[in-house]
């Protein structure tokens, strides 16, 4: 009895086949639903038909293996794509629509400072604070030098957006799909179990937001009905948080949020409609905004440009590159409006004296930022 390799490979076998096992590519599932982030362990619950574990999920050629003592064709081919789907965004041990906090350390295991009681990385608020001069170039070179090349996203509408005051925080994530009305009542018949306020599902991710947290939201890219919010939803958020929102997807009553002193946006588009014909699937489960990848805990920075998502465990390191490249800048700038050094001596390999000058600059400079 050989097993089953691939879609294809399953749908050719006949109704009533048993087999024991089957096997489909990352490239294959990638289909299955807007998941564009595996963990590299999942198990589904047991009860659930099937077991389910996912290994290397990073690489095309590996492969997501579920088995099964005895499993007939008809019935994969009911349910794999509903139970991997489900799989990702209601594991086993946690709340509906959220990764389980072993799940979470698992992705972000790179991290190690502390966490929430969830198990999203918390990056600390004098890294954020120093992560407020850096530019999205700066940060894009210390994150593609690390092998991730896929963080950053232009393309926005901005909203109270300035250089001077970026927006920067850690990662709260909610990912939205197109209403199904068997989902969705699912969706909220535990949310009376797990204590949620209200119907409106769009309020439940922000009653978890905390100082410094930034949401980011997929809604697909929905405008019209994908207006996540209006004014009173963004006068809650920049009360707990403190600081802002970035939308793959609309918002509504542009005018009053404009008026919200220190909230910043970052969205698709306006417009005027309500939230409708949407379904709140996931909360702090990785998600995809555009042409990333964004993890919970992950640390938003927002500038003119756009908006780069930074893995916790590199922010320090982003913030250490950034301020050394300005502090370089700073003090090349000052030595020619000095006159002390040449535009090409100030462009060429600094002197071992240059570099001792510049080095008491900067640890001057550094003591007074932090």
């Amino acid at each position: 009895m050989r097993p089953v390799r691939g879609v294809e490979d399953l749908l050719h076998r006949r109704p009533g086949d048993e087999v024991h096992s089957f096997s489909i590519s990352n490239h294959e599932i990638a289909g299955l639903g807007p998941f564009p982030g595996l963990p590299k362990s999942l198990k589904l619950p047991p009860t659930e038909a099937v077991g389910c574990i996912i290994n290397g999920c990073q690489e095309a050629k590996e492969r997501i293996l579920v088995k099964r003592e005895i499993i007939t064709v008809s019935t994969i081919k009911l349910s794999v794509v509903i139970v991997l789907a489900l799989a990702l965004v209601f594991p086993a041990s946690a709340q509906i629509g959220m990764f389980s906090k072993e799940q979470l350390a698992g992705i972000t295991k790179d991290w190690q400072g502390s966490r929430d009681d969830g198990g999203r990385p918390l990056v600390s608020d004098s890294v954020l604070k120093r992560l407020k001069n850096t530019s999205a170039e700066e940060a894009w070179g210390v994150l593609r030098g690390a092998g991730y090349s896929f963080q950053f996203e232009g393309n926005w509408k901005g909203v109270n957006i300035s250089k001077d005051d970026r927006l920067v925080g850690r990662v709260v994530t909610a990912v939205f799909l197109p209403m199904r009305r068997d989902l969705n009542d699912y969706v909220n018949e535990n949310a009376k179990k797990e204590g949620r306020v209200g119907r409106a599902q769009n309020s439940w991710p922000i009653d978890m937001l905390k100082p410094g947290d930034v949401l980011v939201i997929d809604l697909f890219g929905k405008i019209k009905d994908g207006t996540f919010m209006g004014d009173n939803l963004a006068t809650s958020i920049c009360t707990k948080s403190g600081t802002g929102i970035v939308i793959n997807g609309g918002l509504r009553d542009l005018s009053g949020i404009m008026e919200i002193k220190g909230i910043k946006v970052y969205v698709r588009g306006f417009d005027p409609s309500a939230i409708a014909g949407v379904t709140l699937a996931g909360i702090n489960v990785p998600i995809r905004i555009g042409e990333t990848t964004v993890v919970p805990g992950d640390v938003v920075l927002g500038d003119p440009e756009g908006v780069t998502f930074i893995p916790a465990h590199l922010a320090e390191k982003v913030a250490d590159s950034s301020e050394e490249t300005q502090l370089r800048d700073e003090w090349g700038h000052m030595m020619l409006r000095e006159g002390k050094y040449t535009p090409g001596q100030i462009d060429s390999r600094w002197t071992e004296q240059m570099q001792a000058e510049y080095k008491k600059y900067a640890a001057e400079q550094r003591a007074k930022r932090r």
